[in-house]
């Protein structure tokens, strides 16, 4: 239950709609078990459902759509050895993911401030995806020494260029105006006409979004998509970090000083993932992240310590085992795809 003593997840029936409303604002809605269930539940109810002719999916409390996976709570369960309660939040989290792919209907989803990790995994698999001048995008899992998962291992290969290899390994934060122009939101829409938008979402439909959608401004990235493509197109983490060194530019150092500060394996793990992730479809993608989730969150040591660093102790400082890219061991690596 949330702080409100209402349900994490609130569904009602408006209009022709069935909405859906993430309801941890604390926690900035991020995805817990009890969400999930309800998620997994709804769709099963609504999929079928000739009433039901769209859903339309929010964010609580003003600051986020959803700012994630609740990984403190993976991390509890891993230092306690609970392996069931990791496989759980992951499989179940997965089944999400792929049931709003296949949901028959258009899945709106309207980002408003933060919407991170596991939010972007419950928003991109169909749509439209709405995105406001508010909305803050990233995959940040390099940062906890996770990697991108809920299928984005299947959807950031397939975004233009290198961006998706940036957006994975960095963490690289999107407004909503960058995350049209990547190719993760659909439409661009002031959050002054979200209320109007929302009103004709439930009366007359998807089709609504496209008369409040508005050219967003250019993205915030332009100047740099050659660099991106140049550098992050490389076969390896150590080739992207000799690239963005050899661009010489302020912009490029910065993108190499935030990839030396994330976790080593999981910049690997995750460079693989995509590598991979670009030939297969999303059932494959996330079966592959799911058998990753086992050996990331309960075996290796960098998880439990990434999430301390960022979440918990709130430290950044991180010790990561090993530390450095040019100790890593690509056997490793490849052991933990089953290789």
């Amino acid at each position: 239950m949330s702080d409100t003593a209402e349900p994490t997840l609130i569904a009602r029936r408006e209009g022709i709609a069935g909405t859906l409303l993430m309801n941890r604002p604390k926690a900035l809605n991020a995805l817990d078990q009890a969400m999930i269930r309800a998620f997994n539940a709804t769709i099963t109810e609504w999929k079928d459902d000739a009433s039901v002719k769209l859903v339309v999916l929010e964010g609580a409390g003003g600051r986020a759509f959803c700012a994630g996976g609740d990984v403190r709570a993976m991390r509890e369960a891993s230092i306690a050895g609970d392996r069931a309660t990791v496989e759980a939040f992951f499989s179940e989290e997965y089944v999400v993911n792929a049931g709003i792919a296949a949901f028959p209907k258009p899945w709106v989803s309207l980002i408003d401030g933060v919407c991170m990790g596991g939010g972007i995994g419950v928003a991109v698999h169909n749509g439209p995806v709405v995105v406001t001048e508010h909305a803050l995008v990233a995959m940040p899992e390099t940062a906890i020494a996770l990697f991108p998962d809920v299928g984005t291992s299947y959807v950031l290969p397939r975004l233009p260029g290198a961006i998706g290899t940036w957006l994975a390994l960095t963490g690289a934060r999107l407004t909503g105006a960058d995350s049209v122009h990547a190719g993760l939101a659909t439409h661009f829409v002031p959050r002054e006409s979200l209320p109007a938008l929302r009103a004709a979402l439930v009366s007359e439909g998807a089709d609504a979004v496209a008369r409040f959608a508005q050219t967003p401004p250019e993205a915030s990235f332009a100047p740099h998509r050659a660099t991106i493509d140049r550098c992050f197109g490389k076969d390896s983490v150590a080739d992207i970090l000799a690239a963005l060194d050899a661009e010489g530019t302020e912009w490029a150092a910065a993108q190499a000083k935030t990839l030396r500060r994330m976790s080593p394996t999981s910049l690997c793990v995750s460079l693989e993932l995509l590598r991979r992730g670009a030939k297969e479809d999303l059932a494959g993608c996330l079966a592959i992240e799911l058998g990753l989730t086992r050996i990331v969150v309960n075996e290796h040591p960098d998880f439990v310590e990434g999430v301390r660093s960022v979440l918990v102790d709130k430290d950044g400082a991180p010790k990561w085992q090993p530390a450095r890219i040019e100790d890593i061991d690509p056997a490793a690596i490849a052991r933990m795809f089953g290789g």
